[in-house]
């Protein structure tokens, strides 16, 4: 199973990485997650300015980079960590909406 941090690797919009508002974390059935939602959009907004996923191999490679880069704290790097590495179930896009949903089983 791949987790959030592989499909933020390698899926892209318009050959670009994917932008906060492109992404949205559903069930199985469709439901919005909002508060892991909020939490990647956080992670897109924030933290993903200072790297290029392309260049990285790992989640917490990611974090280890922030760490030592960023003036991000420990706890907020924690929850950056649990969410990147988050099982994936599947891709769902829709295009009526702009968005490509991540599933995952929670």
């Amino acid at each position: 199973m791949q987790t959030i941090f592989d499909i933020l690797k390698h899926i892209s919009v318009n050959h670009q990485e994917v932008e906060s508002n492109q992404v949205v974390i559903t069930d199985k059935v469709g439901k919005p997650n909002g508060l892991l939602t909020d939490l990647l959009h956080d992670l897109i907004n924030n933290a993903l300015l200072f790297v290029t996923l392309a260049d990285l191999e790992s989640a917490d490679e990611l974090i280890e980079h922030l760490r030592t880069h960023t003036p991000l704290p420990v706890d907020v790097l924690s929850e950056y960590g649990k969410i990147l590495t988050e099982t994936c179930e599947g891709l769902n896009f829709a295009p009526q909406k702009g968005q490509i949903e991540i599933i995952v089983q929670r």
